[in-house]
């Protein structure tokens, strides 16, 4: 597929048809069983959490509109996943963080789609590996006061800014082109020193609320030490929820999970708020899976309404921020 040109470093984000929207979805779908097959068998503890949640609650699989799809753990739990990641069918997808690709900055993990390509607009220079992907969202302990909440919130985002310096060194424009230019100068392994000594202290047991680290914060509406972290028995207590015909683990109390990051989350944005993750300048779905061809004959008219199932209109959908 070709790209459109923006400047010299940029492209400008491709729109996608509703079906090869929904063909997106399905290739996440096929990475989601696999993950969930390899963590039943080592008893790992997932759970599918943020809009994947929320899709799980509301509509019994994807929100129409979200191209993404989120899976947590506990950081003993993601450290047992990564030794084990191997096993996921190498046809299918396979696990990717910045200790088997270097290039990838990220803190946390992600699965990536075999054979796909998924390149995010601004990052065409970027040399990690890229494709469809499944994000695995690591959650390490927050300190226990609120002062040291605060500045860890701090430390935390100006690690993460070191990283995206990377990105934000070419796409940035004045002071903050700038900015990253300075911070491009720190060494990545030098952030990802910062992260094992905050990283170390996390256990399945300490009483400590819990964050991925360098992950951008998502706004919520709480106050005091739950503005700064999550519960941890929201990723230790889960339930089986029904997600597009398979079962898959989520926190136990999704209400309060939901209601903690989306208030009255059983309704819908307007229409016109109704956004999506990942801008992307090019990609190749390049769909040979067998599970997939067969998800998408059995998905015949979804795909037609995917962009807007509540109001029965389809349309081309331009991959743009999020909103639920």
């Amino acid at each position: 597929m070709g790209l459109i040109k923006v400047g010299k470093e940029t492209e400008e984000p491709r729109k996608l048809s509703p079906e090869e929207f929904r063909t997106m979805q399905l290739l996440e779908l096929d990475m989601l069983e696999e993950l969930d097959r390899v963590c039943r068998k080592y008893d790992i503890k997932y759970c599918i959490t943020y809009g994947t949640l929320l899709g799980a609650v509301r509509h019994k699989g994807f929100i129409p509109w979200d191209d993404d799809s989120d899976i947590a753990m506990l950081r003993e739990e993601y450290e047992k996943f990564r030794k084990v990641a191997h096993e996921m069918d190498p046809s299918i997808c396979y696990f990717q963080d910045h200790f088997n690709d270097p290039e990838y900055l990220w803190q946390y993990g992600k699965l990536r789609r075999t054979g796909t390509t998924f390149v995010r607009a601004g990052q065409e220079h970027m040399k990690g590996k890229n494709g469809v992907f499944v994000d695995i969202l690591v959650m390490d302990d927050c300190p226990k006061s609120l002062l040291g909440m605060i500045f860890h919130r701090f430390w935390c985002f100006f690690l993460r800014k070191i990283l995206y310096a990377r990105v934000g060194k070419v796409n940035a424009k004045g002071l903050p082109k700038l900015c990253y230019q300075l911070l491009n100068l720190i060494s990545v392994n030098w952030v990802y020193k910062q992260v094992g000594k905050m990283s170390k202290k996390s256990s399945n047991t300490s009483p400590n609320r819990v964050r991925t680290l360098l992950s951008p914060y998502h706004k919520n509406y709480n106050h005091g030490k739950a503005h700064f972290g999550m519960p941890k028995s929201w990723f230790l207590e889960r339930s089986e929820y029904d997600f597009e015909g398979h079962k898959f683990y989520g926190t136990k109390d999704y209400d309060g999970f939901l209601k903690y990051f989306y208030n009255d989350y059983m309704t819908p944005l307007p229409v016109e708020k109704r956004q999506t993750h990942a801008p992307v300048s090019s990609f190749d779905f390049n769909v040979k899976s067998k599970n997939v061809k067969e998800k998408m004959q059995n998905n015949k008219g979804i795909c037609e309404n995917t962009a807007n199932t509540e109001t029965g209109n389809s349309h081309t959908i331009l991959i743009s921020p999020i909103g639920f």
